[in-house]
């Protein structure tokens, strides 16, 4: 069978299953999609204040990976000021989260050492923990019995991989008790702070930050593409930590660096967001409203136990939350099905992500279409 018809049968096989995806846009629709939790990606005010930074700059591109020709002085200065922000040693910025989880999970843990990372992990993580020659093994999802037993059987410098707010359920990790879990059995806690960033936390600093622990975890992940409504992300640690990744991080060696518009952008984002901390506030006053206003549907869906942006409202099978969401968005609302295989089956969803923008009418109308879902 030629390539073209064996990829072509694989992508037959996924319709039939009810899982074929396609890319589509709804830029008039209200958004309830969008990782843009705070609004910033909307934001002209962030816009201008953006382009006066790049304006200044006048330099398009990087020019090169870091340890060639694509490390510059602002490039540093940023980090440095981020490195207070978050609270740590040092900071290294990477043009992705996604290839930050590549870069430290990749790289640090060695053979015989052992990585465990929580099931609900995004892909980025299990795909890191796979290019790495340690053992790489789940746990059930916030289960500490579970982490504890194989706690126990693990070999070598231990792991714990976790995110601060998973992105499919909304629920948030249990870091103290991790940290507990970790100290007792002499383990490393790397922590995902895609959904936190700028989120939690005073200086936009995450959960770490929020809870006054970003001392006890060995690496912090934090992106910008989710809340604070850029783009890159970071790692957040001691020195020795970011000068190890300098020195061994393939996805970081053998990359060209992020282009000084990029790195304005994060700049100017933390700058605005220090200016517009009620942002925060008003997003935690709508995951409040929505939360109580779904809850007098008496029990019409059962949603993920979330406290936070992302709620999650199950409606099992592929095809089920398909045309669900078909018909929120025929009412015009941007509510995206999750489907098997991104989540176990049986657990298919509806993905509603709040933001400090929507309307408490927006909010109504949601939860109105929603009721009259057959």
């Amino acid at each position: 069978m030629k390539l073209e018809e064996q990829l072509n049968q694989k992508l037959i096989a996924r319709q039939e299953q009810n899982s074929l995806r396609s890319l589509v846009t709804t830029d008039k629709l209200i958004d309830f999609s969008s990782n843009d939790y705070l609004g910033l990606a909307r934001s002209e005010e962030l816009y201008q204040l953006i382009k006066t930074k790049t304006d200044s700059l006048k330099k398009n591109g990087a020019t090169g990976s870091r340890l060639l020709a694509g490390n510059y002085d602002y490039i540093e200065y940023v980090e440095h000021k981020l490195s207070e922000i978050f609270q740590s040693e040092k900071v290294l910025i990477f043009n992705s989260g996604y290839n930050t989880n590549l870069a430290v999970l990749s790289s640090i843990p060695q053979k015989g050492d052992t990585i465990l990372y929580d099931e609900m992990s995004h892909a980025c993580i299990k795909d890191g923990a796979r290019l790495s020659l340690a053992n790489r093994y789940s746990f059930r999802h916030n289960n500490l019995d579970d982490l504890r037993k194989k706690l126990g059987k693990a070999s070598g410098q231990i792991f714990i991989v976790a995110e601060a707010i998973y992105s499919m359920d909304g629920d948030q990790c249990l870091l103290p008790e991790l940290i507990e879990l970790a100290q007792e059995y002499e383990a490393e806690i790397i922590l995902d702070e895609a959904h936190s960033t700028g989120v939690m936390g005073a200086t936009g600093n995450g959960l770490s930050g929020a809870l006054e622990v970003q001392n006890n975890i060995f690496a912090r992940i934090y992106t910008f593409g989710k809340g604070m409504g850029i783009h890159g992300a970071a790692v957040a640690g001691s020195a020795t930590l970011i000068n190890y990744l300098i020195n061994f991080a393939r996805p970081f060696i053998y990359t060209t660096a992020p282009a000084p518009h990029q790195v304005a952008s994060i700049e100017a984002a933390f700058e605005f967001l220090l200016e517009h901390t009620h942002l925060q506030k008003s997003l935690a006053d709508n995951i409040q409203y929505f939360k109580k206003c779904i809850n007098k549907l008496n029990g019409k869906f059962k949603l993920t136990p979330s406290n936070h942006a992302v709620q999650g409202i199950i409606i099992p099978g592929n095809e089920n939350a398909r045309q669900a969401a078909i018909s929120l968005q025929n009412k015009g609302l941007d509510v995206r099905a999750i489907l098997a295989p991104t989540v176990k089956k049986g657990t298919e969803r509806l993905r509603v992500c709040l933001h400090s923008f929507n309307s408490h009418d927006e909010i109504c109308h949601l939860i109105d279409s929603l009721a009259a879902l057959s």
